[in-house]
């Protein structure tokens, strides 16, 4: 070997050296392998190459290369919150006296169970422009009013657009701190300094943390945060509430084991366009699952509607039209009275055309099909239409009765007495079944002011002076029953 190619490779080492005596940091790292793999942005499917169809859940173009990096950045705190708790007998647990605490919010207390649960994580989901920021900040406003410490992390506004907002709901309070932030380790420093009662993250899409190397909104960040977040709340007995996107199909963006990590999982349902609003309960470790809370927008933001059943029966015709009949559903412990309405029509097509809004598409489906068999109502070549006024979700059986009358009643052009509710689910022989909390369905139809109410045969030992109850057993019966006499 030369001597050229000598002095340059002592050179070289000896720079090496040097290098390692004034602590270079790239020469005191482990070097880190980098590597790349493909996760599904719907399911959090992983694998190893591109694919344009996700197998887990069949959604396509979902696949995004996510880097990983086995080089932790230097600084770092460890991502886990170490948690030195011995077990306990299930005896020898103390509870605080102070187990819940009220939102200040009735309809949304409904929906939690009975108010906020201290040390849970709790994910609020809809789309944008729905209202999810605004309960959370007219809840935060409340709770800082009573003595409560609350810290809003905002990850999408700055702190004077949130003071707007806050001004225009009249909410001032010495106790509410806002703080605009994405970076998750420096969240959990201001929690740890702050230690406040209750934390809003406004939202889970748009923090990061930096122990993963994947942008924000991705499965392995909102996993990683999410998870971090679920540590603090149960470690330091904080009260987290999170808000989270959905994607077009309505689901929350992100992976499903966000919806497992969490406490409770709410989704803020309605139309964006009205003013109406509508809290669902999907998951509640501490209360009812099935519960729904009512509210309506309005320029000083969210408020609480007292009685939902004049929301949707406010417009509807007294004369009564073919085609519409009120049933009596029951959200949770909450009766509620809707509107459903069918049309009827002959198409030009050789296929006729199904669309239900409000209800499921394969109920609706199975409806028709009793009609045609057990009622004779040819629908073969006719459009069916059926819709729920108002935006509600219907997944209760008992609205089966109510969908079928209406759709006969459309297609022979008769009236449903106005003065009429209905309930009961029907059976593919044609059959009605019997329904649960008879009781509070017919009495929240009386306080309405209605006076008749068709039910299955088999709930006919109910007792009730204050509306006329006609038992029906079969789906025929029950259409006799219904028809207005001027129809």
């Amino acid at each position: 070997m030369s001597m050229i190619y000598l002095d340059k490779l002592q050179i070289f080492i000896a720079g090496i050296f040097v290098l390692d005596r004034y602590n270079f940091p790239i020469y005191n790292q482990p070097m880190g392998k980098v590597k790349s793999k493909w996760i599904c942005q719907q399911c959090g499917y992983e694998t190893a190459g591109y694919l344009g169809k996700c197998p887990e859940c069949g959604a396509w173009g979902s696949l995004v290369e996510e880097v990983q990096n086995d080089l932790k950045p230097l600084n770092i705190s460890p991502q886990g919150i170490i948690n030195n708790s011995k077990p306990e007998l299930i005896k020898d647990i103390k509870i605080g006296n102070e187990v819940r605490v009220s939102s200040g919010i009735s309809e949304f207390d409904r929906i939690l169970g009975g108010g906020l649960v201290q040390g849970s994580l709790v994910l609020i989901a809809g789309d944008p422009g729905i209202g999810k920021s605004t309960i959370l900040l007219q809840t935060s406003g409340n709770l800082a009013g009573k003595g409560k410490k609350i810290l809003y992390v905002s990850a999408e506004e700055s702190s004077r657009q949130v003071k707007l907002r806050a001004d225009r709901l009249g909410i001032s309070s010495d106790n509410l701190y806002i703080y605009p932030q994405t970076n998750m380790e420096s969240i959990r420093a201001q929690i740890e300094e702050l230690n406040p009662d209750t934390v809003v993250v406004d939202s889970i899409q748009a923090i990061y943390s930096q122990t993963i190397s994947s942008s924000a909104g991705s499965v392995s960040q909102i996993r990683e945060c999410c998870n971090i977040l679920m540590q603090i709340a149960k470690t330091q007995n904080i009260t987290i509430v999170v808000i989270g996107h959905v994607t077009k199909d309505g689901n929350i963006a992100g992976p499903k084991i966000l919806e497992h990590m969490v406490d409770t999982v709410i989704y803020f349902e309605g139309d964006k366009y009205k003013s109406y609003r509508i809290l669902r309960s999907m998951k509640n470790r501490f209360g009812n699952t099935s519960e729904v809370g009512i509210f309506e927008m309005g320029v000083n933001g969210l408020r609480e509607v007292k009685n939902p059943n004049e929301l949707f029966l406010n417009e509807r015709s007294q004369d009564g039209i073919p085609g519409s009949a009120i049933i009596v559903t029951n959200e949770g412990t909450r009766p509620l009275l809707v509107e459903i309405q069918a049309l009827v029509g002959t198409t030009p097509y050789p296929s006729p055309r199904r669309v239900a809004n409000g209800v499921d598409y394969s109920r609706m489906l199975q409806i028709l099909a009793v009609l045609e068999k057990r009622v004779g109502l040819n629908l073969s070549k006719q459009d069916v239409y059926v819709n729920v006024m108002g935006g509600i979700e219907i997944d209760e059986p008992s609205a089966d009765l109510g969908i079928a009358i209406a759709i006969a009643t459309c297609a022979r052009d008769v009236v449903v007495d106005s003065q009429t509710v209905i309930i009961g689910e029907i059976g593919l022989s044609g059959e009605i079944h019997p329904v649960t909390n008879i009781d509070k369905r017919l009495n929240e139809a009386i306080t309405s002011g209605f006076k008749k109410a068709i039910i299955p045969y088999a709930n006919k030992s109910v007792k009730n002076d204050k509306i006329q109850i006609v038992p029906v057993k079969r789906l025929m019966d029950a259409i006799s029953a219904c028809i207005s006499p001027q129809g």
